[in-house]
């Protein structure tokens, strides 16, 4: 009897396994096949996903989507925090009534602040265009670096450098003026500045727009990068 038992359970096995795996499926006994392949289709692969930069981002508005383009762009647009000043009280008043009227409130604020003098080592006025050039190559050819002004009573000349503190500027001139620098001169760029500056946190797209009609109120200072 146990030997029967025996028997049937390797028998009973046998077919399982001959049914589980499909060898008595030309006889009409086979399990179902769970297969969805719609699903396998919409499934993300992660290792092929990358982020997008704003140039390729728009090339999906020309795509029949428009809505799915529009997405993705949005996601690949990143606010920058832009700051500008330091304003004078009767400035930052100014700007204030125009920024009320053009820009979303909470999106700007003013802030104390505090730009400390500066001085320059400057060379110039020079007579001509051609003058200046020539003072320029002589600068190339002593490895000595040089920038551009960006003060109009100052040009055109040129500047070697600018400084915090009076001390810094006056013990650069000394190593410059041993390098055959000799008509270089200190002279203070910037005195302290006291007031407001603006800032802004989150500036998108749509808002470099109207902040281009805030120009004037800006007092000839740039927008730029929080620092």
């Amino acid at each position: 009897m146990l030997r029967l038992l025996v028997l049937l359970l390797l028998l009973a096995n046998a077919g399982y396994f001959a049914w589980s795996h499909g060898v008595l499926a030309a006889y009409g006994f086979a399990p179902a096949v769970q297969s969805e392949p719609q699903r396998m289709a919409q499934q993300l692969r992660p290792e092929a996903m990358r982020i997008l930069t704003i140039t390729e981002a728009r090339k999906f508005k020309s795509m029949p989507d428009a809505t799915s383009a529009s997405s993705v762009e949005q996601s690949a647009v990143v606010a920058q925090c832009l700051q500008a000043g330091v304003f004078s009280d009767e400035q930052s008043a100014a700007l204030r009534t125009r920024l009320q009227n053009a820009l979303p409130t909470g999106s700007w604020a003013f802030e104390s602040s505090v730009e400390p003098a500066r001085w320059m080592i400057y060379m110039g006025k020079y007579t001509s265009a051609d003058a200046l050039a020539k003072k320029k190559g002589e600068l190339r050819q002593r490895n000595i670096s040089f920038e551009p002004l960006n003060s109009p009573a100052l040009e055109p000349g040129l500047s070697l450098g600018n400084f915090s503190s009076q001390l810094d500027a006056d013990t650069e001139l000394v190593r410059i003026a041993k390098r055959g620098v000799k008509t270089a001169r200190v002279i203070q760029a910037q005195t302290e500045l006291r007031g407001q500056k603006l800032k802004l946190a989150a500036v998108t797209p749509a808002m470099r727009a109207q902040l281009e009609s805030l120009k004037p109120q800006l007092a000839g200072k740039t927008l730029q990068a929080c620092r």
